[in-house]
């Protein structure tokens, strides 16, 4: 992909005066590489794994104006958890169920779509993807984001580099979280990330970010400033940047105090998920 626009209107729109129209700026500010892989004109992403990295993933190629589409079988390893005691902004711990709840909620917000399922194969067909699942169903994608844990066997027939640890099994990827085959993403615990929720959600994103600026979106960052942020220096709003007046902001503040009191009113009903060799020890017994 061109470091440049090779046409139309370049505004000045960035924090220090960097141009910006076609010109991939997430890219260029960060001096990441730059990709070859050029996505359709309408972009897909499909996530495979609804956990913390996945959809952390998913909440910034939607927000970025991808379409995208998490694929999960319901069954992130977070609900294994009892109580949540490391993850920043809650002083007490949070209920690992209700932060998944909640996340989903965020991404569905977003115009992100949900599917049921267990991915069983991924091929490339050109610079589409084709995804298989347990039931026959099929899917396209132009990105594709690996964010399950601790099955990556549905990308033995790419030619992907795989990591055996022990009895682990990872995806190698750069420090963007690209694999060797272009287009194709790992996050989180398949990535080689640390066991760590936090961990999850934060290399989730850097991959979301990464797939829009190895897309032909249009983004700068995901801010949302006060009016005039930008518009009061004689700039444009960046693309994937908003800026909101005052009783915007106080709108969405009031309603976030209201989301939040209701979230955590009553005590969440799931329970955690037993690791599954203890429940297959109980079963034989």
């Amino acid at each position: 992909m061109p470091d440049t626009d090779t046409g139309g209107s370049t505004p000045e729109n960035a924090e220090d005066g960097t141009r910006f129209d076609t010109l991939r700026i997430g890219s260029f500010l960060s001096g990441r590489r730059q990709s070859t892989y050029m996505a359709t004109d309408a972009t897909s992403v499909m996530v495979v794994g609804g956990g913390v990295a996945g959809l952390s993933a998913a909440l910034f190629t939607a927000r970025a104006g991808l379409s995208t589409t998490v694929v999960s079988t319901g069954e992130s390893i977070l609900q294994r958890n009892a109580h949540l005691e490391n993850y920043p902004g809650f002083p007490a711990g949070i209920n690992p169920r209700l932060l998944l709840d909640l996340l989903e909620e965020q991404v569905s917000g977003a115009g992100v779509e949900f599917v049921g399922g267990r991915i069983q194969r991924v091929t490339r067909d050109g610079e589409t993807f084709e995804l298989l699942d347990a039931d026959g169903e099929h899917y396209d994608a132009d990105y594709v984001i690996a964010a399950s844990w601790a099955d990556a066997t549905y990308l033995e027939g790419l030619d992907v580099e795989f990591l055996d640890r022990g009895s682990k099994t990872f995806v190698g990827v750069d420090e963007f979280g690209s694999t060797t085959v272009e287009g194709l993403y790992a996050a989180g615990r398949l990535a080689e990330q640390h066991h760590q929720t936090v961990v999850a959600a934060g290399h989730g994103a850097q991959v979301g970010i990464a797939v829009v600026e190895d897309s032909d979106v249009d983004f700068y960052h995901d801010w949302t400033v006060p009016e005039g942020y930008f518009t009061e220096r004689g700039r444009e709003v960046p693309p994937g940047c908003e800026e909101v007046d005052d009783a915007e902001r106080e709108r969405r503040e009031v309603e976030s105090i209201e989301r939040m009191r209701e979230a955590f009113a009553e005590p969440h009903p799931g329970d955690p998920t037993m690791h599954p060799s203890v429940v297959d020890d109980a079963q034989r017994r």
